[in-house]
């Protein structure tokens, strides 16, 4: 059955098909990589990641492509604050962002382009745009789009002329601060011309020394990668303008192909009912929750657990809730293998008695209600009624479905249980005792030398476990 998801731009469920009837072409936004990566940004790239695995469940070949922005405001300003080329600074953050999207599950993109090595396409479209009289440069050096020279401006975000001005003067103002001449409020820059708070950071163009603006790096390399038309570009909601409503504008202006078919966005999430911030603490990244004994698959399983078109509120209890919820399914699993006696990966075309989880979850990735559906038939499915067959087709069901959540069952307490060495558990014990006094940075240490040393934690209200990883 075919996947239908809500298009942003039409703001109807659509089937999701390939235009050349073989292989779904997709570009998602992927991470400025000038710090870690927080889980407000890894809810988009995990939904990203659930919508691949349903369709190539599905039987549908993918090319997901994924840039890292790497040349921007913010990248400059924080490597030179570091005291680091731009380069160093950025392959830094990016090992990073590998790395927890790999803790995560995260199936890697088959493409995955850098805005600076892609800075000759992005010339060549702006030369493309003056051509047709889309753009224009300033006597600074720098580029801009001509967004009256474009008629549909606006149609994704479905903003009004005068919410368009304001938008684009509050973007403007973030973005654009030191001012450049503008034939118009709303034109936004291309190229922009060199500044000395960019140091050294700035590449010869026909306009003279400058960088390219961000809005021009995913235009020009979903050109490259996916071509003039592909079947879908995803980013969060906070993307659609005006980030995503420039790319349609520069993409259309440049080529004569319509750019991407189906907009797929993903809403906000929320920490404690209210927003993410630095100065409240609750800015969570993958290792801040590992030092509090968290698992990426937990996780990944709260953040994929709400609908990703309704705002989800993370909670340490939702973390709690998650690891039981696993539990449950790592026992269940085990009560299966027990019967059918299959052992090791389980691979399945078929989603035999979890048919109802697989088609809602092909229903908008209607995540929490195939998980609603998964626990409905774990509940009712006593393992050991079944015969050998039923019970090997219910486990490859099972793990069908598992394989397009992405989650990976954890190892029950029973089978890890194993003699833990005594420097081992003398440091298990320092990091519950750092964190029962609330010392996180002292917990994290130890977390890290223990998972030096091959050992992991798990904690829970009781106390904690020590397994081996």
């Amino acid at each position: 059955m075919p996947l239908t998801l809500h298009d942003t731009l039409s703001r109807t469920a659509r089937a999701i098909t390939p235009l050349d009837g073989k292989t779904l072409r997709f570009y998602c936004c992927g991470p400025t990589v000038y710090g870690p990566a927080h889980i407000g940004n890894f809810r988009t790239f995990v939904a990203q990641d659930v919508f691949r695995r349903v369709i190539e469940q599905g039987g549908l070949a993918t090319l997901h492509v994924r840039n890292l922005t790497d040349v921007d405001d913010k990248t400059i300003r924080d490597s030179q604050k570091a005291g680091q080329s731009l380069t160093d600074f950025t392959r830094h953050w990016t090992e990073k962002f590998h790395a927890d999207c790999a803790a995560l599950n995260l199936l890697p993109p088959h493409v995955e382009p850098s805005a600076v090595a892609h800075i000759p396409h992005q010339i060549r479209m702006i030369e493309t745009l003056i051509e047709r009289g889309h753009a224009y440069a300033t006597p600074d050096g720098s580029v801009y789009f001509k967004v009256a020279s474009f008629a549909d401006y606006g149609r994704l975000s479905h903003l009004e002329d005068r919410e368009l001005k304001l938008g684009a003067s509050s973007a403007a103002s973030a973005t654009d601060s030191d001012e450049y001449t503008k034939d118009s409020l709303a034109d936004f820059a291309l190229w922009k011309g060199k500044k000395a708070e960019d140091g050294p950071n700035h590449w010869p163009s026909p306009w003279g020394e400058g960088r390219p603006g961000w809005h021009l790096e995913c235009s020009a390399m979903s050109l490259e990668y996916l071509g003039e038309d592909f079947d879908v570009h995803g980013g969060g909601v906070d993307l659609i303008f005006p980030h995503h409503e420039n790319e349609i504008a520069q993409s259309c202006c440049a080529t004569h192909g319509k750019f991407a078919r189906h907009w797929f966005h993903v809403t906000h999430l929320m920490v404690d009912g209210g927003k993410m911030s630095k100065s409240l603490g609750n800015l969570y990244t993958l290792e801040d929750l590992g030092a509090r004994g968290f698992t990426p698959v937990e996780v990944r399983y709260v953040l994929i657990s709400g609908h990703y078109r309704t705002p989800l509120s993370f909670t340490v209890h939702s973390l709690e809730s998650a690891r039981q919820a696993l539990q449950k399914m790592a026992k269940f699993d085990k009560a299966l293998r027990e019967v059918s006696g299959l052992t090791g990966d389980v691979t399945s075309n078929e989603p035999g008695p979890f048919a109802t989880a697989w088609e809602t979850l092909n229903d908008d990735l209607n995540v929490p209600g195939a998980l609603g559906d998964i626990f409905g038939t774990i509940n009712k499915t006593k393992a050991a009624s079944l015969s050998k067959d039923e019970a090997t087709a219910t486990l490859e069901g099972f793990h069908f479905l598992l394989r397009a959540l992405g989650l990976k069952l954890p190892v029950l307490a029973d089978e890890a249980a194993i003699e833990v060495p005594a420097d081992i558990a003398e440091l298990a014990e320092k990091r519950w005792q750092a964190k029962q006094s609330k010392d996180w940075a002292a917990a994290d240490v130890l977390r890290k030398e223990l998972d030096a040393a091959g050992w992991i934690i798990k904690d829970s209200k009781e106390g904690y476990q020590v397994l081996r990883k």
